[in-house]
């Protein structure tokens, strides 16, 4: 079948939606499914910048949600004509597979960043029949079709917005599960978000209808707005005394804080903010040394990364479209949508900090 699709050919180029091919049908354990909008994260904005370079030509996204079309044999679980969530790869049988953890998979980075399954991999070209890189975090979402494997399709519930779901796959999911799943807040904790983009923004979300208490910190005042709209406190990151202020607004200190900026100063901020024994945690991927400061470490406090959220996406998204039908995860006020074909103006607008969260739809 043939269908248009965002490809991007080097590291420097804008994106160019052309027509690409798909050689065959689904796979045992795979399913066909027609992208209704795939959200644009930040990941796939870094293939341009990380020293860890993804294969090109490729198709990315990796935030997508549609209809399933096809499925390839009965053990999918999935039917045609079935709503969809798509998130990450993983392989199923390693020992974090098994033991509910998925984003540690042994093969994640295999399988998620630098090609993706290499099974039937030449069957996916471009017009001219040349090859395009496996599925993109099993997926390759910015496109109107995906093959994805089964066991990163989450089924919802068909009265749900399918085309604004897809970032609950991913962004959306890693900010919400590092305080629900990561942290496990809940009524009388504190959390600190530094960086309220729109896994800061989800983190804060998620606080709030936790019954936690959270602060955002970032520098731009209009996500700031965003934060106290949604029931944090507000600090300007160029703030003074920026963790005597959040140890005064948390009462001594915060249990937890979360770090989606990468930025070593921040970081630092982060670690004096907590009260003892407090917990932060970083999702964005560090490509420098981070020097601690003295005393940053000290009483207890810790530090860890956190991957897409501590999750299992096939309990987390139902989770978190759950708290959005109940009022208390709004992530759709976060989402601006975009043609497919406007793709590069999406990545300006990100970019630029002009939007939280692009949605594409095809």
């Amino acid at each position: 079948m043939r269908f248009d699709a965002a490809v991007l050919r080097s590291y420097e180029d804008p994106f160019a939606v052309e027509e690409v091919m798909l050689n065959a049908g689904p796979g045992d354990g795979e399913v066909l499914v027609r992208i209704a909008g795939c959200g644009m994260c930040r990941t796939d904005l870094a293939v341009r910048r990380s020293a860890d370079r993804s294969p090109l030509p490729a198709v990315l996204g990796h935030e997508g949600a549609g209809v399933v079309v096809e499925t390839g044999g009965a053990d999918t679980g999935l039917s045609a004509g079935d709503h969809v969530v798509l998130s990450f790869d993983s392989c199923g049988h390693c020992r974090s597979c098994l033991g509910a953890a998925p984003a540690y998979c042994d093969a994640f980075a295999a399988l998620n960043l630098f090609g993706g399954r290499a099974e039937n991999a030449a069957r996916f070209t471009d017009a001219a029949g040349g090859a395009l890189a496996p599925r993109w975090f099993g997926q390759s979402s910015f496109a109107a079709y995906a093959m994805v494997p089964a066991r990163n399709a989450v089924r919802v519930a068909p009265a749900l917005p399918l085309e604004l779901l897809g970032p609950l796959g991913c962004g959306f999911l890693t900010g919400a599960g590092a305080v629900l799943n990561s942290f496990g807040a809940g009524p009388g904790d504190t959390v600190a978000v530094f960086g309220a983009g729109a896994v800061g923004l989800a983190a804060v979300m998620a606080a709030t209808a936790a019954g936690a208490v959270a602060v955002a910190v970032d520098r731009h005042p209009e996500r700031l707005a965003l934060a106290e709209k949604f029931g944090a406190a507000a600090l300007h990151a160029a703030s003074g005394d920026l963790p005597d202020r959040i140890r005064r607004l948390t009462d001594g200190g915060a249990r937890y804080a979360l770090d989606t900026t990468g930025s070593a100063p921040l970081i630092n901020d982060a670690l004096r903010s907590l009260c003892p024994r407090g917990h932060l945690g970083l999702v964005a991927r560090l490509h420098t040394e981070l020097p601690l400061e003295t005393g940053t470490l000290d009483r207890g406090r810790r530090l860890s990364h956190i991957c897409e959220g501590d999750a299992v996406p096939a309990l987390m998204i139902p989770r978190l479209t759950g708290l959005w039908q109940a009022g208390r995860f709004p992530f759709d006020q976060l989402i601006r949508t975009y043609p497919l074909i406007d793709i590069n103006e999406a990545e300006a607008d990100c970019e630029a900090g002009r939007v939280v969260k692009p949605v594409l739809i095809p």
